[in-house]
């Protein structure tokens, strides 16, 4: 009877004082309540009752911010959600310098994002993701780094319009297309008159191309199969007749 409560006593010593942590583990150790050391991947040996353990992970985390209210610059309220990637680097700072980094981080990017949204004008926030990005890593990365925390990237993900913003824009868009539109008709009715011009120019210089041109339309009106034909005569044709009658 000893043997075996000797027996389940070494089980239960084993089982509270040996850990072992995968390689994106680390284990902050805390000896009567101080830290001492930060221990892994592989075998770790705890003193059992007096150590004590906290797991934290070094993966990458690839966190979505929930949609937030924006009023932007130009008094526009549209909704905005992102997703943040960051990774503790400092195993005891994300322990000891905050409670839960995972939520304190989530809330940190919530205001991060309505504030650095609301400073700009609806225009830029859709233009110009990159630009907003950027200012957002920055901010978060900043405030994070005290806690170990490395922010990596931040992505605005989706914004999403009023119904009678995104009227008003597909209206704008489509008087936009319908300018272009004019724009380069005009242009080329601009660069037919002038070529037009031109030809006029060497007609006059070289009236035998007239003539050329004459018998060249009269090729193709021939080429086409229709049940009537009419041939333009120059009146020039007709000059010798018309003053031999008279």
């Amino acid at each position: 009877m000893f043997y075996i409560l000797a027996i389940v006593l070494i089980v239960l010593f084993l089982a509270s004082a040996v850990k072992v942590l995968k390689e994106y583990e680390r284990g902050v150790i805390f000896r009567l309540g101080r830290v001492i050391d930060t221990k892994g991947p592989g075998l770790i040996i705890l003193i059992p009752v007096i150590d004590k353990m906290v797991k934290v992970s070094l993966r990458l985390v690839a966190m979505d911010v929930p949609s937030q209210d924006v009023i932007t610059r130009d008094n526009v309220s549209v909704k905005v959600n992102a997703v943040v990637y960051f990774r503790v680097m400092d195993s005891t700072k994300a322990t000891i310098e905050v409670e839960n980094y995972l939520f304190a981080t989530s809330q940190l990017a919530q205001t991060t994002l309505r504030s650095v949204c609301g400073q700009v004008e609806l225009d830029e926030l859709l233009a110009e993701r990159d630009k907003i990005n950027t200012q957002l890593q920055g901010i978060l990365d900043k405030h994070t780094d005290p806690w170990g925390i490395k922010v990596a990237t931040v992505e605005v993900k989706h914004i999403d319009l009023p119904q009678e913003m995104q009227r008003a824009m597909a209206r704008q868009a489509e008087a936009e297309r319908e300018r272009r539109a004019k724009v380069i008709n005009a242009e080329g009715e601009y660069q037919a008159a002038d070529r037009l011009a031109e030809a006029a120019g060497i007609i006059q210089k070289h009236p035998e191309a007239l003539q050329l041109r004459y018998l060249q339309t009269l090729k193709e009106i021939s080429s086409e199969s229709n049940s009537t034909t009419l041939f333009p005569l120059p009146i020039d044709l007709l000059a010798p007749f018309i003053k031999k009658k008279d």
